[in-house]
């Protein structure tokens, strides 16, 4: 997918210099930038806007899996201590 942005000239200075002293592409160095930006920013935004539901109680925090209790209600743990009880042989 082609894509258009706008550099400040010294952003765009620095990116011609390091491809030019690595023989690589312009392109190249902005999609690393672009590919390890990316999960930065989305840890940090999607975090904020989880804070926000959550102060607004519009979605509550879930619990990390060490608190949670399986057991409670739920018919597939009971299966699951089923396979742990001693087989009869007939």
């Amino acid at each position: 997918m082609a894509t258009s942005i706008w550099l400040d000239p010294a952003i765009e200075q620095r990116v011609d210099h390091l491809a030019v002293q690595t023989g690589r592409t312009k392109a190249y160095y902005l999609r690393e930038v672009v590919a390890n930006g990316l999960e930065d920013l989305e840890d940090y935004y999607l975090a904020a806007a989880t804070l926000e539901r959550v102060r607004r109680w519009k979605k509550r925090p879930i619990r990390p899996a060490s608190e949670k209790r399986p057991w409670r209600g739920c018919s597939t743990a009971r299966r699951r201590t089923d396979t742990f009880l001693p087989q009869t042989v007939n």
